[in-house]
């Protein structure tokens, strides 16, 4: 007798085998794929010889696979398969691009509203990153005058984005 014929409870030898392969720590993915090349094995086996205990020799021929897979990651590291990697997208989501959009549009908007001294003074400081007394130097007035367009500026910006 050969191949499935001989296996009255042929679904429960699988159950077995892949059971014991998932106690010893493979994935039931993996399980499934040694039991697989294992009834294989089996099969090309019989073709050549015969095999007393069949049984015996699938269980035996998985486990010493699922060793062989093992020591193998060892040595080389986890394989990894294209499905199993996730590609991370760093860019921003088309939401996230609108919503930008439309807060920088407020914030051009806002500082379209101010004064021209105040708009080049609050500018001076948060984009060229000019200190305060450099700003005073620049154009003209106290460091206290500074800070005052420059709180003015915000208080502007903060009110102006209220709601938003």
């Amino acid at each position: 007798m050969k191949g499935i014929a001989m296996f009255a409870d042929l679904p429960g030898l699988f159950s077995r085998v892949k059971s014991a392969l998932m106690r010893r720590g493979q994935s039931e993915c993996d399980a499934e794929d040694i039991l697989h090349d294992a009834w294989l094995q089996f099969q090309t086996t019989q073709q050549t010889q015969e095999v007393k205990s069949p049984e015996a020799f699938v269980m035996k021929v998985a486990l010493n696979m699922a060793i062989d897979a093992h020591r193998m990651s060892l040595t080389r590291g986890e394989q990894v398969q294209p499905e199993d990697e996730v590609i991370f997208d760093g860019s921003p989501s088309a939401e996230d691009v609108v919503l930008s959009r439309e807060l920088a549009g407020r914030v051009i908007a806002c500082l379209a509203q101010m004064d021209d001294k105040t708009r080049a003074i609050f500018l001076a400081s948060k984009l060229d990153g000019m200190k305060y007394n450099e700003i005073a130097a620049k154009f003209g007035m106290t460091r206290s005058g500074v800070e005052w367009h420059i709180s003015k500026a915000v208080m502007q910006l903060s009110d102006w984005m209220e709601g938003w």
